[in-house]
């Protein structure tokens, strides 16, 4: 392990999901408190320049809502709109901690959030700001997976941080909750990920990062010390590349 980071410019995703903790929807303050601590630890002491994608399933999925009936794309926008309230949430944990902050839209609601534009989102993370990206896509039918592996490369992230909060820390060769002889997998091809049908992200985003050869790391993010101890190179969660 070395004190030296191993990245200086990452995209971390983060699950609507994760916020709700065990609440299971809405927002828990307390998980967002923890979550927030981990970011400014490694933006302010190893001057990581620190991009997020947030998602919104804590308050609505669009596959949920389309087979209630819902029409699909409706659906999708109705989740864009989620993520960007866990988006100005975030946000106002961050600035509370005296961290400057921009929330970039996909979709244009310039009273609440900055619209999504690749080279200031850029400017910004030169400029020691953490970037918070909400809307998705700002299309229906693509995940907020596809969204950080797409804004990853836009940004010129080195690496996409996919941070779970199920207790699983990585990808292992069987599900580690019920099976107690699975094994972590340290580090998997696109390739592999894709043929094995390894839900781990959504296919589209794999396949984009493996286009542009944007290393994903999958990693428990509710272990405490997990974000550092990634970027200074212990040996945690998967890499695939």
């Amino acid at each position: 392990m070395t004190t030296e980071p191993r990245w200086r410019r990452i995209l971390l995703k983060l699950s609507g999901e994760a916020f709700a903790g065990e609440r299971g929807h809405g927002i828990d303050e307390q998980v967002i408190d923890r979550i927030t601590d981990d970011i400014i630890d490694v933006w302010r002491n190893l001057r990581i320049e620190v991009a997020v994608v947030v998602g919104g399933g804590n308050f609505w999925r669009g596959m949920a809502g389309a087979e209630r009936g819902i029409d699909r794309a409706q659906a999708d926008y109705m989740g864009m709109l989620a993520t960007v309230m866990n988006a100005l949430a975030l946000q106002d944990m961050l600035e509370k901690k005296g961290v400057p902050t921009r929330v970039q839209s996909s979709i244009r609601m310039p009273q609440v959030a900055e619209e999504y534009i690749r080279r200031k989102a850029i400017r910004h993370l030169e400029k020691n700001r953490v970037v918070i990206f909400a809307g998705g896509t700002g299309n229906p039918f693509f995940t907020t997976d596809t969204t950080a592996a797409l804004r990853a490369v836009e940004v010129d992230a080195e690496v996409l941080l996919k941070g779970t909060h199920g207790g699983v820390d990585g990808i292992y060769t069987a599900d580690p909750r019920s099976n107690p002889d699975a094994v972590r997998i340290d580090e998997l091809g696109y390739l592999d990920v894709l043929n094995k049908d390894l839900r781990v992200m959504d296919p589209t985003a794999i396949t984009h990062a493996k286009e542009h050869s944007l290393p994903i790391v999958v990693f428990d993010l509710m272990a405490e010390g997990n974000l550092r101890g990634l970027l200074c190179g212990q040996s945690i969660g998967t890499v695939v590349q």
